[in-house]
């Protein structure tokens, strides 16, 4: 069977550095920016890599739901494998791709809890199936069915009924990966891509070209 061309050249765009400029989460705000206009759906999309106790390294997608220059942040089940990774180890990095922009960005750091008082804000601005969903769901647990599943959703719906701000379950909430980099890749023409690291000193970041 003839395998298929599958190769793109990358045209859209160039980084360099006087355009970079020395702040990176400045320029994240930019690109993010535009991954919102020209992304159809879940510009916010990023894949986290954690590592396991016994060194297995696995990856998922998750939704960034806020950032600033103190990190990115995300939520999920404390309990799940994610949440076990990251128990025994703190290290993660998170990744960003628009392939409609031709770019990504890499993001190596430290992940801590947040503070309950803002997942207790956050899980309460979610819509009440999420919240229901959340009760519900033994993430990463094996289940015995699908229909399993669905009863405890329903169980969980008669425990709530007439409640239409059910409490954050203690097994749910936020995490901030607070970076040590950040890796800007634009695609460039003849796989001569653009790469710029940004590696933090301190309170300052030092800005440096990789090679493709």
């Amino acid at each position: 069977m003839p395998k298929p061309n599958l190769r793109t050249e990358y045209l859209r765009s160039a980084l360099l550095e006087q355009d970079a400029g020395d702040d990176p989460f400045a320029l994240f705000a930019r690109w993010y920016d535009d991954a919102v206009q020209a992304v159809g759906r879940d510009p916010n999309a990023m894949t986290l890599a954690t590592v396991s106790a016994d060194g297995q390294p696995s990856a998922r997608i998750v939704l960034c739901k806020e950032f600033d220059p103190r990190g990115f942040v995300f939520y999920t089940n404390y309990s799940s494998r994610k949440g076990r990774d990251l128990a025994h180890n703190p290290k993660a990095c998170v990744l960003f791709y628009w392939a409609e922009l031709e770019r990504q960005v890499r993001v190596d750091g430290q992940v801590e809890i947040l503070p309950a008082a803002e997942s207790d804000s956050y899980f309460g601005e979610r819509p009440l199936s999420a919240r229901i969903g959340a009760w519900a769901s033994p993430q990463s647990d094996p289940i015995a069915s699908r229909e399993a599943l669905e009863q405890r959703y329903a169980e969980m719906q008669r425990r709530f009924a007439g409640d239409s701000a059910p409490a954050r379950p203690a097994h749910w909430g936020g995490y901030r990966l607070v970076p040590t980099m950040l890796e800007f890749w634009q695609g460039r023409p003849s796989r001569l891509h653009d790469r710029l690291l940004f590696s933090r000193r301190g309170a300052q970041w030092d800005r440096r070209r990789l090679a493709p």
